[in-house]
Parts: C-alpha cells; structure tokens; sequence
C-alpha cells in the first residue's frame, strides 16, 4: 500500500505540486503564517468557536441548553475518537509523506515521520467543525469552511497529499455523523442531571436574566422600577 502516490502522473501527485507550487511562490513570511495556520491555528480557531458557542448557550439558557451543550461535548469526543480510529487505517495503509518519494516539494514544516494517510490534522477539524455543526447550524457552516481551509493548508505545506486530506475530511465526518445519535443518547441526559445539580449547573445554564427566566424565575426589579404585583 506505500505505492499509492508513486508515479508522477498520478492526478493526486500532480495537485499536490500544484497546490504546494503556491508556497514556492508565495513570500517567505506568508509561507510563515501558512505554517502556523495549518498546525494549530485552524484547530485553535475551532475550539475557539466551540467555547464561544457553549458560553451563548448557558447564558441564553432555554428547553434546548442541555441538548446543544451535549453537542458541544460531543465535538471534541467524536475528533479523538476519529484520531483512534485512523491509528490502525494509517498503520495499515502505510503511505510515507509526500516529500520522502517526490523531490522538490516546498515544505514548510520539519519532523514529520509518521505515516500520511489518512490526515489527523484534517480528521480532528472535520470532526470538531461537525459537531459543532450539530449543535449550531451558523456557526457550524464557518466550522465546515475553516476544516476545508485546513485540510488545503496541508497540502500546501508539502506535508499531505491531497487524498490525505480528502480521507480525513471523510473519517471525521463518518464517526462525528455516525456516532452521534448514540452520543447523544448517552450525553443529553447527563447534561440534563448537572443542569439540575446545584453545584453543575452553571455548566449549562448561567445566572443572567435570560437564564433565570428560563427557569421560571421571576425576572429581578431593577432600581426605580415598581413591583407591580406588591
């Protein structure tokens, strides 16, 4: 299975030159920003947005917060579990980086000697952005957009040939899809006991006016205002 990209006139070989002839091109000092983007920036940005959907979600509060707060439990869970199972696909598979079978390649970051296929940086984005895109639609969107993104980085850092990218994509996608309604059987109510807990539930629900209303509690009275019930 290491010949899968071995000849030159391979369709996959020949996008990989011409996507990573970008970074010959380009100036050095975007090749840079390139490199920091598509090793922990995109990750970065999609837990990010995992974080500040999760912060709306117990601040709005609402029948849907335990729900959407499993989803966004459920991204990180479903990324690591689609690393594992790529564990024994890239063991099998056993393809090399493109740059130890193809001279001239610019790539842009060093160290890398594990095997190839199937990316982990593109199955770890596809399955956060997926999950996240259970739990919100417009944010998900984005999340999908920055996956792909990152999985083109990949390429364009010399490091991933294109169907690298492409099975990753495909594996975060099938295990954050596939698994979810299990997930989510399991989740939803464990979210549902810690937004009853005294001590958890700030986990789900926050102490805002939106929130406490949620919980048929009586909105407080501001300064000034009369108690019209007194």
């Amino acid at each position: 299975m290491a010949g899968l990209a071995d000849s030159g006139s391979n369709p996959d070989v020949d996008l990989l030159y011409d996507i990573n002839g970008l970074a010959k091109a380009a100036p050095p000092w975007f090749d840079h920003v390139m490199e920091f983007v598509g090793e922990f920036g995109v990750l970065f940005a999609l837990l990010g947005m995992l974080v500040w959907c999760w912060w709306g979600v117990r601040r709005r509060g609402g029948e849907d917060a335990a729900p959407t707060v499993a989803a966004l439990v459920w991204a990180p869970l479903a990324a690591g579990v689609a690393v594992l199972v790529n564990v024994p696909i890239r063991g099998f598979v056993e393809r090399p980086r493109p740059f130890n079978d193809h001279e001239g390649l610019e790539v842009l970051v060093d160290g890398k000697t594990d095997y190839s296929f199937v990316s982990d940086h593109a199955t770890l984005c596809m399955a956060l952005a997926v999950g996240l895109f259970l739990a919100n639609r417009r944010l998900g969107i984005v999340a999908l957009v920055l996956g792909l993104v990152g999985g083109f980085i990949r390429v364009y850092m010399g490091v991933h040939y294109p169907t690298d990218v492409v099975g990753g994509l495909a594996l975060g996608t099938a295990v954050a899809l596939l698994l979810s309604p299990l997930a989510m059987a399991l989740l939803t109510p464990l979210m549902r006991a810690i937004e009853r807990s005294p001590r958890g539930g700030w986990l789900i629900k926050g102490r805002g006016p939106e929130a406490r209303m949620s919980r048929g509690e009586a909105r407080p009275t501001e300064p000034g205002e009369r108690d019209l019930a007194a």
